[in-house]
């Protein structure tokens, strides 16, 4: 319980964060004071920190050669001398750590003063201690059950990914004896990443079996409740979809809706050619036997037809009723295509669509917030009011400025949304189920580029450190990716097609839930709300993505 020591860790942590560089600490009067009583002159010019100011200086240099660690109380006053710092900005870059509490409107207004986007850090969300060790205890019973004992990297930006790679080492490491399994030539690595890095693939709608059924209806435990479904039978208010126990669904996980189509129809045939005649003569015993031999197959037949029928059934009726293909080819645009001026026109278009639902309306705006954050001509502000004048909620409008707050810009250690023009877009014909025409499918999640850099060696330390002096030098074999903050099923489809396009590495995908749009913006409000380090990354589960 040593105080002074947890002080100095926390400022030494602030340096370490901004890396190698002559840096400057930018302080005001008490925590000039507090970093005097914590550390000597000599040990902090050690860390390459040579210059000390006092962020209510008027007097300072232009030194664009240093980077400037801010370290103030976040009173009214330091808010202004930040704002004022960051609109004429005398370093090269800022690294903003407050010693207490910030509001979201003061943090706004920061963000509106950084128009040189010269802020690299400010202090943001934290683990709640039992989310950190739920987290962990998931993911080290994973590794145990696995039998594999990994090197770690884990996303630089995020403060999170760090504290829980060493919360898994530091597990390991005092287990050691649990953890001594057979040494492989190529040691197995886990990856650990946040969500926040990419907020744009939870947002958008699916198109494969899996995705679209968590999407639209919901899966919970491989169950989906189907009791709203209009004239449903009793019997099929809550079906199971489990790929170990259903052949139909296990083939069928990653096939697009217009293929699901095709393979219903096909099941369906296949089942009236099977199907047990009416008039059929039991005349003989061998009559009876083969007839008693078919029932229990012909019965579960019959099940899994009726079921995938109707669950196909819904979808087809929700993708008409919501008009989601139209809206995902706009979500598409918005997540792969620099086209402002049409981005801006088609969202607008289907704002004034009444047949489009309003998770649907507010999903496009917070898509469109995502990728047009600092455009010049953004026309956010238009689009709000255009949310109110349908009556969207005001908690669904305020999930707009939380998703940018969650994973803007500022938030982001990637360059997810790379600023090019797509001059050929590759178009995905569905075709076998009435109504389906083209759907866009060109968007891939952000850790198919992380994964594909990992695979090839090319995935950057400076980015993604190793916990640890030692690094793989080999080609991983064995990947174990860990989300903050919950994966997708598009990821685990990417993931799926990796295993099966690169032979000899074996990728399984984890996170602390697996999302759909409702529950990712549940996360979005929970980790940006006033409790926000108590809420983020709530469950810490492990899913995985095995086939």
């Amino acid at each position: 319980m040593n105080v002074t020591l947890a002080v100095k860790q926390y400022i030494s942590k602030m340096i370490e964060i901004s890396g190698p560089g002559m840096k400057v600490l930018l302080m005001d009067k008490e925590t000039t004071s507090i970093v005097s009583v914590v550390y000597t002159q000599s040990e902090i010019l050690q860390k390459e920190v040579y210059l000390f100011e006092r962020i209510d200086s008027q007097n300072r240099d232009n030194m664009k050669h240093l980077k400037a660690i801010c370290f103030l109380r976040p009173t009214k006053e330091n808010v202004e001398h930040l704002i004022q710092e960051l609109r004429r900005p005398k370093y090269s870059v800022y690294f903003i750590y407050f010693s207490n509490v910030i509001s979201k409107s003061e943090i706004k207004a920061l963000a509106e003063a950084d128009e040189q986007e010269v802020v690299a850090e400010v202090q943001g969300r934290s683990w709640e201690p039992s989310m950190l060790a739920r987290c962990t205890q998931g993911l080290t019973s994973v590794l145990l059950a696995l039998k594999k004992c990994p090197m770690i990297r884990y996303q630089l930006s995020s403060d999170m990914s760090k504290r829980l790679a060493e919360s898994v080492k530091q597990i390991i490491t005092k287990e050691y004896e649990l953890f001594d399994f057979r040494k492989t030539e190529v040691p197995p690595l886990l990856l650990i990443l946040d969500r926040s890095d990419d907020a744009i693939t939870p947002l958008l709608n699916q198109w494969t079996y899996q995705a679209m059924v968590h999407e639209l209806l919901g899966l919970n435990n491989n169950r989906i409740d189907l009791s709203r479904v209009p004239g449903i039978s009793k019997d099929l208010r809550e079906v199971v979809l489990s790929a170990e126990n259903d052949e139909f669904y296990a083939n069928n996980l990653y096939l697009n809706f217009g293929e699901i189509g095709t393979n219903i129809k096909n099941l369906m045939e296949d089942f009236q050619k099977k199907k047990p005649k009416g008039q059929q003569k039991l005349e003989s015993i061998s009559d009876m036997k083969a007839f008693v031999d078919n029932y229990p197959q012909f019965k579960k037949m019959s099940g899994t037809v009726s079921k995938h029928v109707t669950v196909v059934g819904e979808l087809s009726r929700l993708v008409s009723e919501r008009q989601l293909m139209e809206v995902s080819e706009v979500e598409q645009e918005l997540a792969c295509q620099n086209d402002h001026s049409s981005a801006q026109q088609n969202v607008r278009r289907l704002l004034q669509n009444p047949r489009v639902s309003e998770l649907d309306a507010v999903r496009l705006v917070m898509l469109y917030a995502l990728r047009y954050e600092r455009h010049s001509s953004s026309i956010l502000s238009s689009l709000m009011d255009e949310l109110s004048r349908r009556g969207v909620s005001e908690r669904h409008r305020r999930m707009v400025q939380a998703a940018v707050e969650y994973g803007g810009k500022r938030i982001r250690g990637s360059d997810l949304i790379t600023p090019t023009d797509a001059v050929s877009i590759t178009k995905q014909f569905f075709k076998g189920l009435k109504g389906v025409e083209n759907v866009y499918t060109q968007h891939q999640p952000l850790l198919h580029d992380t994964l594909d850099q990992m695979i090839k060696g090319r995935l950057k330390d400076s980015q993604f450190p190793y916990l640890g002096a030692s690094s793989l030098r080999d080609r991983p074999q064995d990947i174990l990716v860990f989300m903050i903050g919950g994966a997708t099923y598009e990821e685990a489809l990417t993931v799926y097609n990796l295993n099966r396009s690169t032979p000899g590495v074996r990728i399984v995908l984890g996170g602390s839930n697996i999302h759909n749009t409702k529950s990712f913006l549940e996360e979005v409000m929970s980790a940006t709300g006033p409790s926000s380090s108590s809420n983020r990354a709530h469950g810490g589960g492990f899913h995985s993505s095995r086939r």
